[in-house]
């Protein structure tokens, strides 16, 4: 059995060379989701091909506007324009469905009156434990060094018996192995290429630490501007928006 990961989008927070905020669709045996839903997702869905209607799940690494803030139009348009009539989970870090009850109502003010047909579900995972999102997708994050207020966490998606895990936005920590050793995709951070910015992985903490990741393997994402400029000098593989794989 075989998975595709589409990077709907792979970029940072501030478009650096025109990419797309996060956002990978995972297809697996099963069950069809997405890895964070920036702000810039359902744009890039659009351009990429895929009804967001047919994401079965959203998994979020953490509530910062680059990775969550698409969720409110997808919603919106899931309710008044798409008509979804399917089940749609929404897992994230605790406090997830509070946090994003707050994002909702600050970009659609208003939003809140709405109900929608489909069922829609939020699961606050556990950190550090297996979390049944859905029938066929279990999902364990594990603490990331991040922005604390985001509730940061870099995560490990089971499904069809194909590991993708993401470090999310996180310096390095001593959780990060645990979540790439012998998966079929590691996605890494790799913001800045030599510029230490704090909170982030950055391209000496992966030559630092690659052996330590044990992956099958393992794609580079969330570029700056200066990394980017360096993206066709470095060895290891790079993501950009629309690069589709099969694990």
């Amino acid at each position: 059995m075989t998975a595709q990961v589409t990077f709907v989008g792979c970029g940072d927070a501030f478009g650096s060379g025109g990419r797309f905020n996060t956002c990978f669709v995972v297809d697996a045996p099963g069950v069809r989701y997405a890895i964070d839903f920036g702000a810039t997702s359902l744009v890039a869905l659009k351009q990429a091909g895929i009804e967001h209607n047919s994401i079965d799940a959203i998994v979020l690494t953490h509530i910062h506007a680059d990775h969550c803030a698409g969720v409110p139009s997808m919603l919106l348009d899931a309710m008044l324009g798409a008509r979804r009539q399917t089940p749609l989970v929404i897992a994230g870090p605790p406090d997830t469905e509070n946090r994003m009850m707050e994002v909702m109502e600050v970009l659609m003010p208003g939003s809140g009156v709405m109900e929608p047909r489909f069922d829609l579900t939020y699961v606050d995972m556990q950190l550090m434990k297996p979390n049944q999102v859905t029938e066929h997708l279990t999902v364990t994050p594990y603490p990331a060094y991040h922005t604390a207020e985001t509730n940061p966490t870099s995560i490990r998606c089971e499904a069809g018996g194909k590991v993708v895990s993401y470090t999310g936005d996180s310096a390095w920590t001593k959780h990060i192995p645990k979540i790439s050793k012998d998966a079929d995709l590691f996605i890494c951070e790799s913001y800045f290429y030599e510029k230490p910015i704090r909170f982030h992985m950055n391209y000496p903490d992966v030559l630092e630490h690659w052996d330590e990741f044990q992956a099958k393997r393992t794609i580079l994402t969330h570029f700056s501007s200066e990394m980017l400029a360096m993206a066709d000098r470095v060895p290891e593989e790079c993501a950009h928006d629309g690069l589709v794989v099969e694990i």
